[in-house]
Parts: C-alpha cells; sequence; structure tokens
C-alpha cells in the first residue's frame, strides 16, 4: 500500500464509490475487503492510523467465546468458532492453535467445566481445534509451572485461537487494496454531504498529512464502521439521533514472560466483576486481562484507571506462585468496546456482543457491536444490506475462501518475522541490501530497522506510533523500551518520507505523550 497512490485515487475519482466506509478498524476494513472483493467500488476514510482504536487492544484471541455459552448465547458462539476456524484457514501466518488449562480448586470444578469445554469444543464442528480433557494435579504443575498449588485438584485443557490484532488489520487492509478498494489513513470525514431530501449521498473529508483543505466524495452507499464513535458520525448526519452504543473500557497488563513460564495460557471462569480472565503467552511475555468497566465517553487514548491495574493484579495473585506488582508491568493498555446499548447500559459485562446493523433517516448504514472473530460475517452481512440499499448489482461475498495477504502455511520458519508471512522474505532481503536495518532497535525487543523501513514503504505507516504500537507491537510490549527506540525509529522514517529534523523531534515527542498512557504508576496501592 502507497499512500500517495491513495490519496490521487481518492481525490481523482468524480463517479459516485458504490461504498464510501468510514472507519479504519477490523469492522471497516472488513467491509472494505468484502465489498471490493465483490467488484464494488470502495473507498474507506480513518481519521487516523488504521486500528488506532478497538482493534489493536484486544485479548489477542480468535475465540468463540466461552462466557457466551455460559450466556446461552450458543448462536453467537456457533457462530464465533465457524469465523475463528475461517480465519485460521485463510491466515494461517497471524493465527495460531491455543492451548488454554482451566485450573479447578474444588472437587466439583473438573467435571462441571469438563463438561461446558466438551460441548464447546462440539459446536464448533469441522472447524474445531484440540480436544478437550481433564488433567490431574501434576500434570496441571506441569503445564502452569507457575500456578498455585494450595488447593490445586487439577484442570481441564480446552483449545482456542490466539492472533495478533493490529497485524491482521492491516494484512486486511493490504488485501482490500489488492481487490480494488482505496484506503486511506488520516482521513477523517468533517461533514456529510445530503441531498434535498436529507439523504446521506457523500462526505467531505481532510488529508490531515498534507493539509491541502477539504475534499469531496459522492457515494452510492456510506456505512458508518466507526466502533465506539459511531453515534459522533451518526451526529454529522442528525444531530438529534438516540445513541446506539454503551461504552465499555476493558484493560489488559503485560508482563514477563516468567508469570507464565510456559506455552499454554490460563483461564478463569469467573472473576469478581463477571468476566473470565486470560493469561496467555503472547510474543515471548504475558498477557493479563481483562476488565469490563462502563464509560460515560469515548477518549481517542483511553487509559487504564488504577482500581482496573489493582483488579487485575489481585486476580492473578490468585492463581499465580509468583505474583505480579505494578513494578512488574511492563505495560498496560486499555480499549474500548462499542456495545449496543440495552436497557440503563450500565452492566456492559452482560450485553450482548452480537452485531447489529442500523439505518437511520439519513439512509447512512451504521454496524456496530459484534467481536474481532467475527468481523468477516459482519462484513458480508453489513455489504449484503447496504448493496440491496443502494440498489447495486448483486454479487456474493467471497471472503469466507479469500487468502489474506501474506498467507503462508509455514510462516514460523521465518522465525521472529514469522507474523509478516510471505512478506518476510521481502523484509530480509531488506537487510541484504542494508545490513544495518537487521540490527534490533532495542536489547529488549528483537525489532529490527528493516521492519520500520517495511512500514513505511509498504503498510502506509506515517508517524513513530503507527510503527511501534502497530506495524510492530513494542509500545504494547514494553512501553518504557518502545520510548528508547522512539529516536532510532523518527531518524529512519525521516529518511524514508524525506521529512526533517524538526519532524524527528516532533514525532519522539507526540510518541512521548501517548506512551505516558501505556506506563503504570508504581506509587499507586495494589
Amino acid at each position: 500500500m502507497n499512500r500517495h497512490e491513495m490519496l490521487a485515487q481518492a481525490r481523482a475519482e468524480s463517479e459516485p464509490w458504490s461504498l464510501i466506509v468510514i472507519g479504519g478498524g477490523a469492522t471497516g476494513v472488513g467491509v472494505a475487503l468484502d465489498a471490493a472483493a465483490r467488484g464494488y467500488r470502495t473507498l474507506l476514510l480513518e481519521r487516523h492510523d488504521f486500528g488506532k482504536g478497538t482493534s489493536s487492544r484486544s485479548t489477542k484471541l480468535v475465540h468463540g467465546g466461552v462466557r457466551y455459552l455460559e450466556q446461552g448465547n450458543v448462536s453467537l458462539v456457533m457462530e464465533a468458532l465457524r469465523e475463528r476456524g475461517v480465519l485460521r484457514q485463510n491466515a494461517p501466518h497471524l493465527v495460531s492453535e491455543l492451548r488454554f488449562v482451566v485450573p479447578s480448586y474444588s472437587w466439583w470444578e473438573g467435571p462441571f467445566y469438563g463438561i461446558g469445554l466438551k460441548l464447546y469444543q462440539s459446536l464448533s464442528g469441522r472447524y474445531g481445534f484440540g480436544s478437550s480433557h481433564l488433567l490431574t494435579k501434576e500434570e496441571t504443575l506441569q503445564s502452569l509451572p507457575n500456578i498455585k498449588t494450595e488447593g490445586l485438584h487439577g484442570g481441564v485443557v480446552y483449545f482456542d485461537g490466539q492472533f495478533d490484532d493490529s497485524r491482521l488489520l492491516i494484512n486486511l487492509a493490504t488485501t482490500a487494496a489488492e481487490q480494488g478498494a482505496t484506503l486511506l489513513n488520516y482521513a477523517p470525514v468533517t461533514a456529510l454531504l445530503k441531498d434535498p431530501d436529507g439523504l446521506v449521498t457523500g462526505v467531505e473529508f481532510k488529508d490531515l498529512e498534507s493539509g491541502q483543505g477539504v475534499f469531496s466524495a459522492r457515494g452510492k452507499v456510506i456505512i458508518n464502521a466507526t466502533g465506539p464513535f459511531t453515534d459522533e458520525v451518526r451526529r454529522l448526519a442528525e444531530p438529534t439521533v438516540q445513541p446506539m452504543i454503551s461504552p465499555s473500557q476493558g484493560v489488559h497488563i503485560v508482563l514477563d514472560r516468567s508469570f507464565l513460564p510456559s506455552e499454554t495460557a490460563i483461564m478463569v471462569p469467573h472473576t469478581s466483576d463477571g468476566r473470565v480472565m486470560f493469561a496467555i503467552p503472547w510474543h515471548g511475555h504475558t498477557l493479563v486481562g481483562t476488565t469490563d468497566t462502563p464509560i460515560p465517553s469515548v477518549p481517542v487514548e483511553p487509559v487504564p484507571m488504577d482500581q482496573e491495574i489493582g483488579f487485575l493484579l489481585e486476580t492473578a495473585a490468585l492463581y499465580l506462585e509468583k505474583k505480579p506488582a505494578r513494578d512488574d508491568i511492563l505495560s498496560a493498555f486499555a480499549g474500548v468496546r462499542p456495545l449496543v446499548r440495552s436497557g440503563d447500559g450500565k452492566n456492559t459485562a452482560a450485553l450482548s456482543r452480537d452485531h447489529t446493523i442500523h439505518i437511520d433517516g439519513s439512509g447512512m448504514v451504521s454496524i456496530c457491536g459484534g467481536k474481532w472473530t467475527t468481523y468477516r460475517n459482519m462484513a458480508e452481512d453489513c455489504v449484503n444490506q447496504a448493496a440491496v440499499l443502494a440498489r447495486l448489482t448483486e454479487h456474493p461475498s467471497v471472503t469466507r475462501h479469500l487468502n489474506i495477504h501474506g498467507y503462508h502455511q509455514h510462516s514460523d520458519r521465518f522465525g521472529r518475522l514469522a507474523v509478516y508471512g510471505s512478506d518476510a522474505v521481502a523484509i530480509q532481503d531488506l537487510v541484504r541490501e542494508e545490513p544495518g536495518l537487521g540490527e534490533m532497535l532495542h536489547p529488549a525487543l528483537p525489532i529490527w530497522g528493516a521492519e520500520v523501513v517495511w512500514a513505511v514503504r509498504r503498510e502506509m505507516a506515517r508517524t513513530v506510533e503507527d510503527v511501534l504500537a502497530r506495524r510492530t507491537r513494542a509500545l504494547f510490549l514494553n512501553a518504557r523500551a518502545a520510548l528508547e527506540m522512539a529516536p532510532k525509529v523518527a531518524g529512519l522514517m525521516a529518511r524514508e518520507l524525506g521529512c526533517d529534523a524538526d519532524w524527528e523531534a516532533r514525532q519522539a515527542e507526540n510518541f512521548r505523550a501517548t506512551a505516558h498512557g501505556f506506563l503504570v504508576r508504581h506509587d499507586c496501592p495494589d
């Protein structure tokens, strides 16, 4: 993907687009991919970077949702398990099987959870992963060396999927571009265009990078896929619309691998806030989450609350012999769930994760809710309805069997570049051309300079944050290390983008402000 080419395409089109998608997260990019793959002329506009919000801040699991099964939402679980299998089929370089253990500390927990997880496994049908079974105490300790031993009876094994969320999103965007879509980051929609009847017919947007003013684009149908900001975009068309979104914040903390020295994850079925807790191995670290805290408004850069950090540490300490403290947290991040409002919206843990498609009186289509795992099915559903609304020529969705960019069945042979799939070869070529790009940018994180160059040249990275937060995962894994890497990254990017020393300094300062939200204060009580 090349941003200059994308901008030129967005500005050059005089005929109406088939679809204009607002929002560059999993849902929006999924819609753009589905539409473009059907042959519809598609434009996507994102006001920040792709995946800046919720789509880079997940629990990193492609899963059916064990908790949703307990709630009785069997249809959502079956849909998610099917889509989990489709994702592994289409993006094996980014989606892999992950073994979980549910530790049992009462005699009844093993059989009870064992039955539930057997049902969970059976619902996946031909898209199933590994087989669920009971473990003895000794087998549980072998699987989870740091699990608390006092009172331990055994455990239950089950299997789910793991992925790198923002890497998958960038590959989805690249796939959409390969299918003919035009995608533009740093292009906020500032207004909606209407006809005399009040129906939305297009958008006005800015190009933040060039600052060259406001541009317009016409579309046969406008799709609002902005997640937590759905109501904000809806108000551009109708200022008095009733809100659809009941936002909830989820927080994760990242610890050293020593807290989970295994390739097996932990799942705790019940916590005091009504959610499950996961501790999973991820990129050589331990990821612990999550919380479910209703919030009154949606910030662009959500920050973990002290009580949420305390809750995760306290809950993890109930199950780990080596108990984590604030000083052990390498990074902490928050994401906002765009849950569809129901009742007063105060108990967000109980709200459905099903997706909703809503058509306002202005004719704009809004899609919200859902979950990362089901993005493809959500997109297919949305494009089906949008095509009918806009009277587009009917074409079936093809994404169920469409390989995602980077597809490689044996990407693990590329070592630490495995998440790039087939692109790993091109990154290795960059290192051969310029050996200095093969040096690690920080001893705590195995990230090469070549990855920075690749992100700028081929993945539309425009800021240091784009590279350190989403093209690589440095900020999410170790915020202090990412801060120390920032000047080197800014220098490499400036060389690629033709920017000066002032730009480098501003980028480093901007990143410092963002990274501050991923650092945990150590002077707060646990």
